[in-house]
C-alpha cells in the first residue's frame, strides 16, 4: 500500500483528522502544477488553495465507499485544472508571467538548482536559461502545455494523465508527442536565428 492509499484509507475512516495530511502531502505539488499553467505565483496560490478547499468540500458529500476508491493524484490534479482555467479566464486581458516549471520562480528552469559555489555568471546563465525555458513552456497551446506538464514534470502516468484532463489515453500521448516537438521546433528556430546573428 503506498502513501496515497493509505492516506485514502484514512481520509474515508475520519475526513477531517486525515485532511491536514492531504494537504500537506499534495499542497506543493498542486501550487507547482497552476504555477507551470498560470506563470504568476499569486495566482497559482489561489488555484491550488481554492482546489484544496473545494476537495475537501465534495469529499465531505461522498460515501466512505466513494473515498475509498479514489486515486487522489489524478482527482486533485482535474480540480487543480479546473480552478486553473477559472483563474485564466478571470485574467484574461493579463498575459502570462513566465516562470520556471519547477515550481519556484527563482529557481532555473533548466537544471534543478544552482550550485552553493556556483560562479555568479554562472548562476547568470542558468537563471536566463530557465526563463527561456519558462517562455517557451508558457507559448505551447493550452491543453499541449498541460499534458506536457502533468507527464513529464508532475509524473503522472498517461493513465493518470488523461484522467486528470479527461481526454483519452492516445489523445494525450499525442499531445505530449506534439508539445515535445513545438518545443523542438522553438529550439530550433532559436539556434537558426543565432546563427544569423553571428553571421551577420
Amino acid at each position: 500500500m503506498d502513501a496515497d492509499d493509505r492516506l485514502t484509507a484514512d481520509l474515508a475512516d475520519d475526513l477531517d483528522g486525515a485532511f491536514d495530511a492531504l494537504v500537506v502531502a499534495h499542497q506543493d505539488r498542486l501550487y507547482t502544477i497552476a504555477l507551470r499553467m498560470l506563470g504568476d505565483a499569486g495566482d497559482a496560490e489561489e488555484a491550488a488553495q481554492d482546489a484544496l478547499v473545494r476537495a475537501y468540500r465534495a469529499l465531505a458529500g461522498y460515501e466512505r465507499s466513494r473515498i475509498a476508491e479514489l486515486r487522489l493524484r489524478p482527482w486533485l490534479t482535474t480540480i487543480v485544472l479546473n480552478r486553473c482555467r477559472s483563474v485564466a479566464a478571470r485574467r484574461a486581458t493579463r498575459g502570462p508571467r513566465p516562470v520556471s516549471i519547477d515550481g519556484d520562480p527563482n529557481r532555473p528552469l533548466a537544471e534543478p538548482s544552482a550550485p552553493e559555489a556556483a560562479a555568479p555568471t554562472e548562476v547568470a546563465e542558468r537563471h536566463a536559461e530557465g526563463e527561456r525555458w519558462a517562455a517557451r513552456l508558457a507559448a505551447l497551446p493550452t491543453p499541449y502545455r498541460a499534458a506536457i506538464v502533468l507527464r513529464h514534470v508532475d509524473g503522472l502516468s498517461y493513465p493518470e494523465t488523461a484522467a486528470a484532463l479527461g481526454r483519452p489515453e492516445g489523445t494525450v500521448k499525442a499531445q505530449v508527442h506534439r508539445g515535445i516537438a513545438l518545443l523542438r521546433t522553438m529550439l530550433e528556430a532559436e539556434a537558426r536565428r543565432e546563427i544569423e546573428e553571428m553571421t551577420a
